[in-house]
């Protein structure tokens, strides 16, 4: 197996193109037409997981976390971002990060913290906006559905809980074939008039490429008409943060116990209590602190997430119970997530998780 093909797997369940401005997710290191020997999971890349990778015959690791996230200018081991990429490019093991874009899905970093809390009735905390783009397209009649069962399975057409969702209006439509044409219907050089209908739906904006193939495949046309337009409506299976309800009402310090219990958190840094119970539970994996003003206008009486700082603990306004876990303790199931999907899909093939505590925080008591 290529490593192209496990990576373009996961950049079809998490577009690069959601990855936030600052990040670098994608290959880092290596070739995607290297033959992957197999495959380990982790939250960092750092050297010390490289290692392990080449000790267990892998030579890719698929980390959340970037070992590279800025420019380097030297390469020689001065620090740990040096030191992992040395080993990774001396041994041949390709690095690729799945990072924000991970975050960016419904079913990634975020889904996996609510389903760990057994949250449920989920929606995305900040929907994406720009996600959203529709397909115009004309069909003559008689196709139409052929096109539309096409669109719909390469991923068109889905609103909300509601898929294969399209409007169609009835129509007629003109051309003339040219020389060289080989018209579907009507004749060189004189013009035909069509019964078609013209078809529409929604679909995610990463999706243009794949399903304009789509359409043209389908298409009896030899020509095929299609306008594609941006849509300013947010998508709600992108964006920032999960919003759920616990399955029953738990006092602050309960919830807090469930957190640390679940999380293996040594200590959970919280604002103070206001004796209000937990049920709409608001979170975000590693550092969501600009979500707070979202989490408070959705009405949540918790928000859980890491690496907030002191003067972020006032942003609640005694409205709502922030709760800091730690940034390592949200994310930790990422790799658990990692592992899972690409197993699923590649059953055949060794998908290994690492055994390797990458978390630089230590705790003293």
């Amino acid at each position: 197996m290529k490593i192209a093909a496990i990576t373009s797997y996961l950049e079809g369940l998490a577009p690069l193109s959601l990855q936030e401005s600052y990040d670098n997710a994608g290959l880092i290191t290596g070739q995607p037409g290297w033959d992957c020997t197999g495959l380990l999971c982790s939250l960092d890349a750092t050297e010390e997981v490289v290692r392990e990778a080449v000790e267990k015959g892998c030579n890719l690791v698929v980390s959340h976390h970037p070992i590279v996230f800025g420019g380097l200018k030297k390469i020689n081991g001065k620090n740990y971002v040096e030191k992992a990429v040395i080993a990774a490019i001396k041994h041949d093991v390709a690095l690729y990060a799945i990072h924000t874009n991970l975050d960016n899905v419904a079913v990634g970093v975020n889904g996996k913290m609510a389903s760990r809390l057994g949250l449920r009735d989920l929606q995305i905390l900040s929907p994406r906006e720009g996600g959203l783009k529709k397909l115009y397209t004309f069909v003559p009649e008689a196709h139409a559905e052929k096109v539309r069962n096409t669109l719909f399975a390469a991923g068109a057409g889905q609103i909300g809980q509601y898929s294969e969702c399209s409007f169609n209006t009835p129509g007629s439509g003109t051309f003339k074939a040219g020389d060289g044409a080989n018209p579907f219907v009507g004749k060189t050089g004189e013009r035909h008039t069509e019964t078609e209908i013209r078809v529409e739906m929604v679909f995610p904006a990463p999706l243009q490429g794949t399903l304009i193939e789509a359409l043209r495949s389908a298409h009896p046309y030899e020509e095929v008409a299609f306008d594609v337009v941006d849509l300013v409506n947010p998508h709600p299976e992108t964006g920032a943060g999960m919003l759920g309800y616990l399955p029953e009402a738990l006092d602050e310090s309960a919830f807090l116990g469930k957190l640390k219990e679940l999380f293996g958190s040594p200590v959970i840094r919280h604002t103070r209590f206001s004796g209000k119970k937990i049920k709409k539970v608001a979170l975000c994996g590693g550092a969501g602190s600009f979500l707070i003003n979202k989490a408070l206008s959705a009405g949540a009486d918790a928000f859980v997430t890491g690496d907030l700082k002191y003067h972020e603990f006032f942003d609640a306004n005694d409205r709502l119970l922030l709760a800091d876990i730690g940034h390592f303790e949200s994310e930790q199931f990422t790799i658990d997530l990692l592992r899972d999907i690409l197993a699923e899909k590649f059953p055949t093939f060794a998908v290994l998780k690492t055994g390797v505590e990458t978390n630089p925080v230590r705790y003293f008591s």
